[in-house]
């Protein structure tokens, strides 16, 4: 029987490849299924909604003071427009956000910071992304990847050395990203190599480094290179997270920063690493184990980005608002047009899930909960989809005036695009959700797939006395018979049933649990139509990926609203979240059927014959018309020249590898070989491969 979703028969390499990468990347599975995993087995986790969560009192004083301090300097004293323009954070600004403490929010106490929780650290990114998504970028990506693995994994030593200075005076960065490496973080061509004295040597190039050109501190990520024992030749044994400091010899910033569309106060370097020498104690976690770092700070970026973006929806919605309410066209105001009013009950609608749905996410991780990687990504896609959505929307309401830099809209519409391209596109997190939010399930249906159907690769002697062997198995006639009667004869399991909720949300909550009754079903269903193709097919994972994400926004919003509710809040402000609230679950439930029947009916097919035939097209236009990648194995030189003489350009010191043809990876002067007979046998260390996951039990 199938171990992993990289078994499946009938798979081609390259997608198996994906999967098994994908696969060690994200580890073993948690022991307690979370939130969206359940609902994928058409169950529903009350324990972990309800109720909503809240920061306790002292911790929402301390973080109301703050907020109090930094919205008078953002309003007052904070230059955004000039940020905007100049493409840069002037250091009074930063000097003066690490003054208020904003720069060690998340830093414990005891190295200089404040110490506050994900809860208030949020709200703090929520503020400021109303006013500057550069600033919130730049506070986000300082504290949320670029100390936070010390924070989370750094021995008491590294935490005494480094955090009191990220802490109240410098800047941090995260360098994981590569010329040849985005969504792929597995497959990195930066790398390290051990040496006798324990010491790292580290080579590689890696991109969009936010502040790095400013940073004190930097976490690497790359390849764990090691020696075989019997060969000599070395291998990648996981991959290492190391503390690097820019005055170590051999880091070089050949690129400060590039000009952009959005986000242009801050500034993301290309670093270029030259035989570094890491002292062993800069080992993060574990040898081999960084990407549990990297993927754990990851949580927390989604979380501060959805932050960012979400302040920026709330203010947009409120500046478009008032325009409709104020603006006058054939004697009335907008505001009177349905068409209008339809956009702006959709704005108060998603905005409210987003809300929902952060806070719920951060609820989550301050209580420390472990299996919450789909429900970051989940937050991720939706509020940097449905963020820039009411942003747009509001600049259709403000017409010719919203697309004027003087309303400050355009920036923010500029800003917040970025959103669903960064920390992992949303097209890859759609295809994330799908298959580790039902893994799981995956594995049982293709375990009992495999044990009962015919084979055509295997004889009929083979086929008939392995399907005898598994019909007669108590075991997996257990499993098979309820899934055959759900797939053949579509019996579905009863719904799940909702106890928690309050009184006045029962309707809702039961439309709720259908929805999650129907979504285990679908999944199963796609899973059986696709079998193997299901892989390849990820127009379909985006459709049952999309009602998981709106399964969730429903469940926070329930939550939220439940809280409301028992809180006994009342007036304007209450009545329009209830209204948007009632929207949502009108709006969102015919979204979710809507991808139920596309699920079934589809126009997939001729799409892909139209990609197919564009593609084909394409391959006729000459490649050096246009821009081509630069990790192209096409080559560096096949494509158009970038114009720069009228684009600003930030060179950073020293040899860009572009111009003199280095790949990553490359060195000047490492002799590698040289190198592993000087180490002879290599110390005793972890391997870096996760842990073999426990199998799937049905009262998870």
């Amino acid at each position: 029987m199938a171990e992993g979703l990289s078994d499946i028969k009938g798979v081609s390499k390259e997608d198996q490849k994906m999967i098994e990468n994908i696969e060690s990347m994200f580890g073993p599975q948690p022991k307690d299924m979370g939130f969206i995993k359940n609902a994928f087995w058409g169950r529903f986790r009350e324990d972990l909604l309800f109720p909503y969560p809240q920061e306790g009192d002292e911790e929402r004083e301390k973080c109301d003071a703050l907020l109090a301090e930094l919205e008078e300097f953002l309003e007052h004293e904070h230059p955004r427009v000039k940020i905007d323009q100049e493409q840069y954070i002037p250091e009074w600004v930063i000097d003066r956000l690490f003054d208020m403490g904003v720069m060690g929010m998340i830093i414990p106490e005891e190295y200089g910071g404040l110490g506050l929780g994900v809860t208030s650290y949020n709200r703090v990114l929520e503020l400021i992304g109303r006013y500057c998504a550069s600033t919130a970028v730049l506070v986000s990506a300082h504290q949320s990847i670029g100390c936070k693995a010390i924070v989370m994994f750094g021995t008491e030593e590294q935490k005494e050395e480094y955090l009191p200075t990220v802490a109240q005076e410098e800047l941090s960065a995260f360098c994981l990203s590569e010329p040849d490496v985005g969504s792929d973080a597995a497959a990195q061509e930066s790398f390290s190599v051990r040496t006798e004295d324990g010491d790292y040597i580290l080579n590689g190039e890696k991109k969009w480094s936010t502040s790095g050109a400013m940073s004190a501190v930097f976490t690497v990520m790359c390849k764990n290179m090691v020696p075989d024992p019997e060969t000599g030749e070395l291998e990648q044994q996981g991959v290492n997270a190391l503390i690097v400091t820019p005055d170590m010899e051999g880091v070089e910033v050949f690129e400060n920063n590039r000009a952009k569309a959005g986000i242009r106060g801050t500034w993301q370097a290309r670093f270029r690493f030259n035989d570094v020498r890491v002292p062993k104690e800069n080992v993060l976690h574990e040898e081999g184990a960084g990407l549990k770092v990297a993927l754990s700070c990851l949580n927390y970026g989604r979380c501060t980005l959805s932050a960012g973006v979400t302040g920026a929806a709330k203010a947009a919605r409120e500046q478009s608002i008032k325009w409709a309410q104020t603006r006058y066209q054939f004697e009335r105001p907008l505001a009177d047009f349905e068409l209008v009013q339809q956009k702006i009950a959709r704005m108060s609608a998603v905005t409210y899930a987003m809300d929902a749905m952060l806070y719920m996410m951060t609820g989550l991780l301050d209580r420390g909960e472990t299996d919450i990687m789909v429900e970051t990504a989940i937050t991720k896609v939706f509020c940097s989809e449905f963020g820039w959505k009411v942003i747009d929307e509001a600049m259709q309401i403000m017409g010719g005036e919203g697309y004027m830099t003087e309303h400050e809209l355009e920036r923010a519409w500029r800003d917040n695009r970025i959103h669903s391209i960064v920390e992992g596109s949303n097209e890859v997190m759609q295809s994330f959700i799908f298959a580790y939010g039902g893994k799981q399930l995956a594995e049982k249906l293709v375990s009992i797939q495999e044990a009962l159907l015919w084979d055509s690769d295997e004889s009929v002697g083979d086929n008939l006395s392995r399907i005898l062997k598994a019909a007669t198995t108590p075991a997996v006639l257990k499993k098979a018979v309820p899934l055959g009667a759900q797939l053949f004869l579509g019996l579905k399991p009863s719904a799940p049933e909702l106890r928690s909720v309050h009184p006045a949300l029962q309707e809702q909550a039961d439309t709720l649990a259908s929805l999650v009754q129907k979504h285990s079903h679908y999944f199963k269903l796609v899973s059986k139509w696709e079998r193997e193709d299901v892989v390849k097919h990820q127009a379909q994972q985006a459709r049952v990926a999309n009602n998981a994400i709106y399964i969730f926004a429903l469940s926070a919003s329930l939550a939220k609203m439940d809280d409301q509710l028992r809180s006994g809040e009342y007036g304007p402000e209450f009545e329009r979240d209830r209204a948007a609230f009632e929207y949502l679950f009108e709006w969102f439930k015919r979204k979710i059927h809507q991808n139920f029947g596309e699920m079934r009916d589809n126009a997939d097919e001729s799409m892909r014959e139209a990609a197919e035939a564009a593609r084909a097209y394409n391959d006729t236009l000459p490649n050096e018309d246009f821009y081509i990648h630069e990790g192209s194995p096409l080559g560096r030189d096949v494509g158009k020249e970038p114009p720069q003489e009228h684009i600003p350009q930030f060179d950073g010191e020293g040899e860009d590898p572009r111009d003199v043809d280095r790949q990553p990876g490359e060195t000047y002067d490492l002799d590698l070989e040289e190198m592993t007979e000087e180490m002879g046998e290599p110390a005793e260390r972890g391997n870096g491969a996760p842990e073999e996951p426990a199998p799937a039990s049905d009262d998870t």
